[in-house]
């Protein structure tokens, strides 16, 4: 049963440049524009229009543009929530004008060591990480660790929790690993890893959907009867100023968005492929989270059930609740 009829959240890529190299993302192998202002703030226009309520600026590395403060500010001012994750080489500088303008901020960090963690980035930044968590501390800000997790860095979650996160009082949001496009990202884990993550997620301060470990175990998003609606619960704009549609990782389609986004996703060609979601081709068995996330939430199944005591442990811990009801 659909519970939410519009789109609830807009994942904004600011561009798809970034200063790391992560051997588990290809977005920075892309030549990419920086977005402007101006289509900016026509656009959170309509998205606010279309019922969006949490606007994702992402990237790349988002702290790569030199305006992204000024869209977290048009962004709260219009009642959005807004999101934004780092891998920390930035903060540092943009620490004090970001400063009450995330309402999760979430730092990228897959280990407590050094060496392991920078190399999987593909540059040093485990540093710049916690030296982040201290200037957001410093600014009262309430930081997340975002922690994508493997088979080769499970031994590795629990000393981020214990040595980062407990003493630093700031969750851990664990983001199991998915595959996309030609992107290795190892093997999958297990039933039984699985079982670990659930167990794990059940500690202070540990936040994991559940409905991401239940769709892995069912297989993934299957394209006769789709879990995903990641086209009618999410847009996706991209930095040269398009809709993405199904999503960004399968952008089967593109469309210019002239100023006239609302009018645009209300359009016949869109509305087609909006009905196709979850059932091309290569829907089948995706696991994408960051687009599941939002499916879960829009429609009552068992996927919702599953999802809701972790969205209401997150929610009740950073406050966002009381933003949702404004």
């Amino acid at each position: 049963m659909r519970l939410i009829s519009h789109p609830v959240l807009c994942n904004y890529y600011v561009t798809y440049r970034c200063n790391a190299k992560c051997s588990f993302c290809d977005i920075w192998e892309k030549p990419s524009p920086y977005i402007q202002l101006e289509d900016v703030k026509r656009n959170l226009a309509d998205l606010k229009k279309l019922g969006v309520n949490v606007i994702d600026f992402t990237g790349g590395e988002p702290l790569l543009h030199r305006q992204i403060d000024q869209f977290l500010e048009v962004a709260q001012s219009m009642g959005f929530i807004t999101t934004l994750t780092t891998n920390g080489l930035l903060y540092p500088k943009w620490a004090e004008r970001l400063k009450g303008k995330v309402d999760m901020l979430h730092f990228s960090l897959d280990s407590a060591d050094k060496t392991e963690h920078d190399t999987g980035r593909g540059v040093a930044c485990f540093d710049f990480v916690l030296q982040s968590i201290e200037i957001a501390k410093s600014l009262g800000e309430r930081p997340d660790i975002l922690f994508t997790v493997f088979k080769h860095n499970l031994d590795q979650m629990e000393r981020v929790y214990e040595e980062i996160c407990l003493p630093n009082k700031l969750m851990l949001l664990l983001n199991p690993a998915f595959e996309y496009n030609q992107v290795e990202t190892g093997d999958q884990l297990s039933a039984e890893e699985l079982n670990y993550l659930s167990a794990f997620s059940k500690k202070k301060w540990v936040y994991l959907n559940e409905a991401f470990v239940q769709l892995r175990k069912d297989g993934g998003n299957h394209i006769d009867k789709p879990i995903c609606k990641a086209a009618s619960s999410t847009l996706v704009i991209s930095p040269e100023n398009e809709l993405v549609l199904p999503c960004y990782h399968l952008g089967a389609q593109k469309f210019p968005v002239q100023g006239n986004l609302y009018e645009l996703y209300n359009s016949p060609e869109v509305k087609k492929l909006i009905a196709l979601e979850g059932r091309l081709p290569a829907c089948e068995g995706c696991t994408i989270n960051c687009y599941m996330q939002p499916s879960f939430a829009v429609e009552m199944n068992s996927y919702w059930w599953k999802a809701l005591p972790s969205t209401l442990k997150y929610s009740l811990r950073k406050g966002t609740w009381k933003r949702m009801l404004s």
